[in-house]
């Protein structure tokens, strides 16, 4: 699956991402509200990429966000065992972020989700900390749902979680 918007590709990684992946899941700034610790070897990247096997089937499935032939980031998403729903979660390399290229992406892939797949809801979630993930969930248009008290202990230290969740009937898709 290939989903194009109008300036980035959304596709299934190649066994050529690993290193890219690696280097800007290294970075600890693109690390800090994530689970994963830094640095993010490429073996693992490689491992990562080798395991993804059909995304319409329940579980995790990563995809690679491609400006002009060069990854910039990934979109995950969690199909529940029902399959009419999904979690989402997204990470895009330092020097491609704020160019709007996060919020492109994950709009086009929200209309893939509810248009071609048929999916009830979406949800998301981010370190309350994380001020431009929560407004990019509020722009396209979720609710939040939830603020969960440290909750997670992640890299250390008890953090706060963003619930959030967008239905279908609710889903604005750009004309």
């Amino acid at each position: 699956m290939i989903l194009i918007s109008a300036r980035l590709t959304i596709r299934p990684f190649r066994a050529q991402d690993a290193q890219t992946l690696a280097d800007y899941r290294s970075d600890p700034d693109v690390a800090r509200y994530q689970g994963w610790s830094t640095p993010f070897p490429v073996d693992a990247a490689a491992r990562m990429i080798a395991e993804m096997t059909d995304p319409a089937e329940p579980g995790w499935f990563q995809y690679a966000v491609d400006l002009d032939g060069t990854l910039i980031g990934d979109i995950g998403v969690n199909t529940h065992e029902n399959l009419m729903q999904a979690d989402i979660a997204y990470t895009l390399a330092p020097a491609h972020q704020g160019h709007g290229y996060a919020t492109e992406a994950v709009q086009r892939m929200l209309r893939h989700l509810f248009t071609d797949r048929g999916l009830h809801r979406v949800s998301a979630e981010c370190d309350a900390r994380n001020e431009r993930s929560a407004k990019l969930l509020a722009r396209l248009g979720f609710r939040q749902e939830g603020h969960r008290v440290e909750h997670s202990w992640i890299k250390g230290e008890w953090t706060d979680d963003l619930l959030f969740g967008l239905l279908a009937k609710d889903f604005r898709s750009p004309s």
